[in-house]
């Protein structure tokens, strides 16, 4: 079998834990201690995040989308190829050597999307990015940690709070979406998602092609009808 091989190591700000870009022949993963953040090989989901938060907003002429957490990048290709050729997609990455390895080892991966025009990297917090933003995005795509808690580190609980939930229903225009991708399902997270006032759907998807792999949960939220 062929082994695994260290690429690189970063350490996540503000959290201390260290993440690590692995390859074995053609395959990708990221890590963080035993579990895999992110696998080349099982990204279905990923790119079901990107599709479906564009299918809700599809026919908006000049679509400005946030994407927090870069990853591999399949959910950006995802949103590309669906956004058309008006869209602006922001996207927060806060390790800023995830972003490196984007334009590096991994930029095959999502078709060198960083590369795009339509792309606006920001190495930053996403919750920064969703605070300071007044009816300004259609969608905001969440895949930041595992799921809606904070894994990577203990700050990121408050984007899935009730106070971060606020946030983002200001942060998107009228019938604007918040999509959140999760590992697994997580009852709190949708209560608090209809409480905070949206019209939730909690979708199953697969990590792998073709229907196979882990069953991964997305979040799709709007806020209220469009303008």
């Amino acid at each position: 079998m062929i082994p695994w091989v260290l690429l690189d190591t970063a350490t996540v700000p503000g959290g201390g834990e260290e993440l690590r870009l692995m390859q074995r022949g053609t395959e990708f993963a990221i890590r963080l201690g035993r579990s895999d953040l992110m696998n080349s090989r099982m990204h279905g989901s990923e790119d079901a995040l990107g599709a479906l938060a564009c299918a809700k907003i599809a026919g908006r002429a000049r679509p400005k989308i946030l994407i927090g957490g870069l990853g591999m990048g399949f959910t950006l290709r995802a949103v590309l190829a669906a956004a058309g050729a008006k869209a602006q997609i922001v996207v927060a990455e806060l390790v800023p050597a995830v972003v490196t390895w984007n334009r590096g080892p991994l930029a095959h991966l999502s078709g060198n999307s960083l590369a795009d025009p339509r792309v606006d990297i920001r190495e930053t917090d996403v919750s920064a990015l969703i605070q300071a933003a007044r009816s300004t995005y259609d969608a905001i795509l969440l895949d930041v940690d595992n799921g809606p808690e904070g894994l990577t580190r203990e700050e990121n609980d408050r984007i899935y709070s009730m106070a971060g939930l606020a946030s983002a229903k200001t942060a998107l225009r009228p019938g604007g979406v918040l999509a959140t991708w999760s590992a697994a399902p997580h009852k709190r997270f949708a209560h608090r998602l209809s409480h905070a006032g949206f019209a939730v759907e909690e979708i199953i998807a697969r990590a792998g092609r073709n229907g196979r792999g882990a069953r991964h949960v997305i979040w799709i939220a709007m806020n209220g009808r469009a303008a």
